[in-house]
């Protein structure tokens, strides 16, 4: 009888993006984890996917193919050192991220349908290794307002991409660039730029030349802080995420994702630029937005970005 060894990622990868969504959830009720229910989640994922490799590898030629997929797609591929670590790091940690599991679910089946992608995400926190590993073999980039934290993150996660930005807003003046905004040209949708556009306070001009240069597939706003007057506030991230997903060259909509809408602030800055005609989802917090490329929209004179 011959055998082959057949290629089981396509299989594999899922189920890791899954256990880490799992993982990540798994103390969201405040349910003790035992240093021996840890051992056993450990146990338990090797033993699944041991079993799996096993199983698959030494299998009849006919039946295998059944299994059999291309090994040059790379989102099928081995899996990633940083999913690896995500489980690792989910299953002994009692630190859960900062939204949902049903929040978090609606941006995990976005990267599931179109990974690996271009994942910019604003903030870096306790979830950061968790969408890293979900967009494995894509670009995620993470931007942070505080050079410390950044340090201590990438200290125990050095293989995230994360920067530090400059905001040029407080939340104590987020009503006044609301009322003023449109009074300044270089604001309005038809010049729709951030690079360099210093005379639109809500433009973040001082990203790294990457932000600029990618053509984010997904972009999510969770930052910078918004709860405090001195704070940064979102503004100028929901209007910078705005322009980036109008100037779309690609084809497809970009899917922005804003996290704490239930304050005032984000709710007002979403519903004057995502616009809550293009929102898909919203679920707890979380509103997710599939904004289309301008040039495949028409604006009515004084409509603005909506």
């Amino acid at each position: 009888m011959s055998h082959t060894i057949i290629y089981i990622y396509p299989i594999l990868n899922p189920n890791l993006r899954s256990s880490i969504l799992f993982l990540t959830m798994k103390n969201y009720h405040n349910t003790p984890i035992l240093p021996e229910r840890k051992l056993l989640i450990l146990l338990s994922l090797t033993a699944v996917i041991a079993g799996t490799l096993l199983l698959l590898t030494f299998t009849n030629t006919t039946t295998s193919r059944f299994f059999c997929t291309r090994p040059d797609n790379p989102f099928h591929s081995k899996p990633d050192p940083t999913q690896l670590k995500s489980i690792l790091h989910y299953a002994t940690s009692r630190i859960v991220p900062q939204q949902s599991f049903s929040e978090i679910t609606v941006s995990f089946d976005v990267l599931r349908s179109i990974g690996p992608c271009n994942f910019l995400v604003f903030g870096l926190g306790h979830d950061s290794l968790m969408w890293a590993s979900f967009n494995a073999n894509g670009k995620t980039l993470f931007l942070e307002e505080d050079p410390t934290w950044v340090q201590t993150v990438l200290k125990d996660a050095p293989e995230l991409n994360a920067a530090v930005v400059k905001y040029r807003t407080k939340l104590s003046e987020a009503d006044e660039l609301m009322r003023t905004y449109r009074s300044e040209p270089e604001c309005a949708p038809a010049k729709s730029y951030i690079k360099g556009n210093d005379k639109c306070r809500l433009a973040l001009t001082s990203l790294p030349d990457e932000v600029y240069e990618t053509e984010w597939d997904m972009i999510m706003v969770d930052a910078p802080r918004g709860y405090f007057a001195e704070a940064p506030g979102r503004m100028a991230a929901i209007y910078s995420a705005t322009v980036m997903a109008r100037n779309r060259k690609k084809s497809g909509v970009t899917h922005v994702f804003l996290h704490d809408v239930n304050r005032k602030v984000e709710k007002a800055y979403a519903n004057e630029f995502l616009c809550q005609k293009y929102r898909k989802h919203s679920v707890g917090r979380l509103w997710h937005f599939e904004i289309p490329p301008a040039s495949n929209t028409t604006v009515n004179d004084g409509a603005w970005f909506c």
